[in-house]
């Protein structure tokens, strides 16, 4: 089975694989999001009390101790790698698209930043940096941002291209 250069291109069961990896990952990756929502508000002050704690908070609803280096060291590692992957098969899906091309490469390449910032970001803030805080939002919008656009995009040429091959 030969593929061609772009996905609206592709064989039916390539096409599906696709789309169910896109809906599988989508799945997951808003999982995540829920996780993440859920520890730390999605906010700056949740962030940095999950990762430094809040003992001194007397009224806190959940107390929290700061992690320990192998906790921070782990959770980084984890999820520098892991991110990785994910957005290097999303890049590769990606690169098959027929959108424009300044917006593709944007979406293939600011993931990895934005993994960098996020999590190295999540290292200095609990090493002292707290003003990364910031850094660490912003970046983990971002990531999102590219995250939603992109699998909306392939699953929009997978399922609505002009050139759909019969």
């Amino acid at each position: 089975m030969q593929l061609h250069g772009l996905i609206h291109q592709f064989p039916k069961e390539i096409k599906a694989v696709i789309f169910i990896f896109m809906i599988t990952l989508s799945v997951g990756f808003y999982g995540g999001l829920s996780f993440v929502n859920n520890t730390t508000s999605i906010n700056t002050t949740g962030i940095e009390s999950h990762y430094l704690g809040n003992e001194s908070d007397e009224d806190a609803d959940v107390m929290q101790f700061k992690k320990s280096e192998r906790e921070i060291l782990m959770v980084v590692h984890n999820h520098i790698l892991s991110m990785s992957v994910i957005f290097f098969l999303l890049s590769l899906i990606l690169s098959t698209t027929s959108i424009n091309k300044k917006l593709k490469y944007f979406l293939m390449i600011e993931p990895f930043l934005s993994i960098i910032l996020t999590f190295g970001g999540i290292y200095l803030l609990w090493s002292g940096v707290l003003w990364f805080k910031y850094i660490v939002i912003l970046s983990g919008i971002l990531m999102t941002v590219s995250f939603v656009v992109a699998t909306f995009l392939i699953i929009l040429q997978l399922l609505f291209s002009e050139n759909q091959k019969k």
